[in-house]
This record gives C-alpha cells, sequence and structure tokens, in this order.
C-alpha cells in the first residue's frame, strides 16, 4: 500500500473509531467479563479506551512529512502485533484495536489529534518525533497517558509516561564515537564535527558526542540545521575546513544523503556516524548510494536490520513481505517491539486487576521485555530516569533487503556508554 492510501486508510479509521468511541466514560469502572489476570479472570479496574472486549491504542506518527519512511515501517510493525496478540485470543480477554493519524512531523498538527484522540485511547504505541513529544509530553503528564515515543532523547526519560524503547541518543552517540576509537578511526585530541538538527532531537544527539570528546580530550566543531534543510554543503566544507577526522551526523535520511554525498565530492574521507533516524533504504536510490555504501557511513538502531539471520526476524520479514508491498526498512521490527513494550505492560496491570491509565503506570515500573531477539538486550523498564537498554546494532547500508547489514553480528555496548549518566538517572 502507498503511503498516500495508508494515510487516508489510517485517517477513515480514526473518524470511525472517533464517532464509535466519542461516548467512553473517562471514569473508573469494573469491567464485568474482564479478567484479573491474562487470560481473563476476575474482575478488572478500567477508564479510558478499554472495553469489556477491546483495549483500543493510539498511533500518532509522520506519514507525510520528512520522516514519514520511518513513521510508515513503525505503523506496520505495531499492526503485525497487534495483530499476533488478537490471533492468540487477545489480553486480558480483549482484543487490541489500534486508531492512526497522521501529523506530518508539525507540533500544530499534532496537538489537536491529541485532543481528539486522547479520549478515545488507553495510551499511544507510537508517538512519533522530538518536537511532537515536546509538545504534548505536559498534556500526556496530566491525562496520565502512556506513550512509546519514535524519539529518544533522554531529556524525557523524567516522565513515567514516557515509554522509550531502546537506548537514547546521546547513549547511541557515545557507543558510535567509542567504536570508531575501538577501530582506530579516531583518537584522542582530535577534532569532531556534529552535525545535528536544532531540536530536542539533535540537540541529545550532541549531547553524547560533546561528553565522549570531553572525557577523551577532542573538540567538537557543531554546525545546526533546521529539519527542512535539504543541502549540507556549507556545513560539510566548514568541517573541512576546521580539519575535522570524523563527523557525526544527528539528520533526517534526506540531509544523510546531502551530506555524505558532499564529503564525498569534496574529498572529505573521514568516518561518519549517524543517529538511528538519519537512514533510510530509499537513499540507495540517490546519487548518494555509492558513498553511503562505501563503508565511510555507520549508523546504530535497538534492532535489528531486516536481513538479519535471527529466526524471528525471518518470520516477522516474510510476513511483513506478503502483507505490505512497501520497501522494507527495520521501522517494521521496530513497531513490532513496541507492541511487545504494550504487551507486557498490558499483561502486568491485568494480573493486577488495574487496565486504568494509572495501571498502566503501576505497571510499566515493573516490566522487563524479552523481544525475542528483536532488541539487543532485554528492555528494562524498572530503572527511573535510565534508558531501556545501553546496547545497539552497528550497521551500514547495503543493497539488501531492508537496506542495512549488520557491521557485527553482537550487539555493541561501549564501557563509556555503561558509564555515561543520562539527565534523570538516579
Amino acid at each position: 500500500m502507498s503511503t498516500k492510501k495508508l494515510a487516508r486508510a489510517l485517517a477513515a479509521t480514526v473518524v470511525v473509531s472517533s464517532l464509535a468511541l466519542a461516548g467512553c466514560s473517562s471514569k473508573a469502572q469494573t469491567g464485568g467479563s474482564s479478567g484479573g489476570d491474562a487470560s481473563g479472570k476476575g474482575a478488572v479496574k478500567t477508564d479510558v479506551g478499554v472495553t469489556d472486549s477491546e483495549i483500543t491504542l493510539g498511533n500518532l506518527t509522520d506519514l507525510s512529512g520528512v520522516f514519514k519512511i520511518l513513521g510508515l515501517g513503525i505503523t506496520q510493525g505495531t499492526e503485525m502485533w497487534a495483530e499476533d496478540v488478537n490471533a492468540a485470543g487477545g489480553i486480558c480477554n480483549r482484543k487490541i484495536k489500534i486508531t492512526s493519524s497522521d501529523h506530518g512531523y508539525s507540533a500544530e498538527k499534532a496537538v489537536p489529534l491529541y485532543n481528539q484522540t486522547k479520549g478515545q485511547v488507553l495510551g499511544y504505541v507510537q508517538l512519533l518525533g522530538s518536537p511532537i513529544l515536546a509538545a504534548l509530553k505536559k498534556p500526556m503528564v496530566d491525562d496520565k497517558v502512556s506513550a512509546v515515543p519514535s524519539s529518544w532523547a533522554s531529556t524525557n526519560l523524567d516522565a513515567p509516561e514516557v515509554v522509550m524503547v531502546g537506548t537514547t541518543y546521546d547513549v547511541e552517540m557515545v557507543n558510535g564515537m567509542s567504536y570508531l576509537m575501538e577501530q582506530g578511526k579516531i583518537k584522542e585530541g582530535d577534532s569532531i564535527g556534529h552535525i545535528y538538527i536544532d531540536s530536542e532531537y539533535g540537540k541529545n544527539g550532541f549531547a553524547g558526542s560533546s561528553a565522549f570528546a570531553k572525557e577523551h580530550n577532542m573538540t567538537m566543531v557543531p554546525k545546526t540545521v533546521t529539519s527542512t534543510d535539504a543541502d549540507l554543503t556549507s556545513s560539510i566544507t566548514a568541517l573541512k575546513s576546521a580539519g575535522v577526522k570524523a563527523i557525526m551526523l544527528t539528520t533526517t535520511p534526506a540531509q544523510t544523503a546531502s551530506a555524505v554525498g558532499q564529503a564525498a565530492a569534496q574529498g572529505l574521507n573521514v568516518p561518519i556516524f549517524g543517529s538511528n533516524p538519519t537512514y533510510a533504504p530509499q537513499l540507495l536510490g540517490t546519487p548518494a548510494a555509492a558513498a553511503l555504501t562505501s563503508g565511510q557511513f555507520i549508523t546504530a538502531a535497538g534492532i535489528q536490520p531486516f536481513n538479519s539471520t535471527d529466526p524471528k526476524v525471518q518470520e516477522l520479514a516474510k510476513r511483513y513481505k506478503e502483507k505490505y508491498k512497501d520497501t522494507p526498512t527495520f521501522g517494521p521490527l521496530v513497531g513490532y517491539t513496541f507492541g511487545q513494550t504494550w504487551g507486557e505492560m498490558l499483561k502486568k496491570a491485568c494480573d493486577a486487576g488495574d487496565l486504568t491509565r494509572q495501571g498502566i503506570l503501576d505497571a510499566k515500573a515493573q516490566t522487563k521485555v524479552d523481544t525475542g531477539g528483536l532488541a539487543p538486550s532485554i528492555l528494562d523498564f524498572t530503572k527511573p530516569g535510565e534508558p531501556s537498554t545501553r546496547a545497539v546494532y552497528l550497521m551500514k547500508p547495503a543493497k539488501v533487503e531492508g537496506g542495512l547489514e549488520l557491521v557485527q553480528p553482537e550487539p555493541y555496548t561501549s564501557k563509556e556508554a555503561e558509564a555515561f549518566k543520562t539527565p534523570f538517572q538516579k
């Protein structure tokens, strides 16, 4: 299904769901036939987004803006997870329903969409974008709405409502730079460039690179851009003049293509490391493809690539290709882990007899998620203020299904990443 067709279909789903659920009360009630454990036995407290037969989750994502490829893939992954849960009988004797809407990576659009949908959903299985999370964080806290962000800034880990699946941009960047140093590609005292979007996303990535640089007596040369800047020629020219030995990117995929392509064109043959949202396989259809696949650029993610030999990945990849016609990315696997995390929280809440929004928050504080090999480690949500993992998979662009292959088969966690203290870590 094309992005445009999917966006129209999802918009229709939201309209239908809004009409069907408009009368839902936000007052806690006891579900008559619902369960006090995951099998559905005993009474369970419920409030918003939960009926005797359904649990409704929202999906507030980007299907038309700068991160539409990532947003589409994650959405498809959450759909696959919901299908699996429902085929197995649901959770707490209820089926999972997901209602989706497209904010186009615009906080101005996301705020009214949140206000329209918050009375219909228990929480959000995906909330894409740093600007969107920044705009919605306080309302989410006020409403006790739990959401899994497709945004990994550690500055948001002060709110229990933010269910961050995977490591954070700062820790990810520390891992990336540590790997480059282990490989002898950068060393103590080097000058390191970092091009980043002047947003929560970019600033958190820069916080990581700056911390690593300080520890290793390096000099950071930052260049900020906006999310809509298309041509990074001037930034690359400036970094070349500054004599940088490596470039870090916390940008959009299109900006990555510009940066990597310009570095090659200007003869700036230095390693380039990108935060996890910086790459999409569609870039291999651009003039930057040769530079991207040269080995100069690597990235990291909290999920295995689409072409991994891991049995769980292969199973999901096969199903994805049967169900969807879009170019595969690691997005569907990310979305599936988002769903797995919600699944574990829902099961714990059900076991405690409380499927209210507060019940979900209480359950999250006790949740650890085994993704069956999709994520690089057990996802641990029991430590307030800390990332659910500090491990990543290191990847490089390649002309394979999903457009990425592993740099090494094992997950990677550097000693610097283990020691790095995130802003709200206790």
